[in-house]
């Protein structure tokens, strides 16, 4: 939890900055529970859009995150937007995100990791 908050609190809009796999994918998956807990209690209680309103409020720290990911990987942000090429885009980033960061000092800053 402690890296969910970290990015939910400090980093909500940064991206700016670099952010170390850790960070990254602890984020994706505490995110990922709760937006599958909230869509079954909102299935259960007749509520389905407090599922999206979640995913909305959830949705500029994703993309910031995921961002830093890429920075910390030397790339540009803008490459997320290979993920609107089906199937190989998503896969190409998932690649991206699964590496480890760039051990040096890049344009985005120092490793997030010393």
């Amino acid at each position: 939890m402690y890296w969910y908050f970290l990015v939910m609190r400090e980093h909500y809009a940064d991206f700016g900055g670099r952010a170390r796999r850790k960070e990254y994918w602890m984020f994706m998956l505490v995110n990922m529970c709760i937006i599958s807990l909230l869509c079954i209690a909102g299935a259960l209680s007749g509520c389905p859009w407090i599922c999206m309103v979640y995913g909305l409020y959830v949705l500029l720290p994703c993309v910031a995150v995921s961002v830093r990911r890429l920075h910390d990987r030397g790339k540009s942000g803008w490459l997320l937007l290979v993920s609107l090429i089906p199937v190989a885009g998503v896969a190409y980033l998932l690649y991206l995100f699964s590496l480890d960061g760039q051990k040096k000092l890049n344009a985005w800053g120092a490793n997030p990791k010393f």
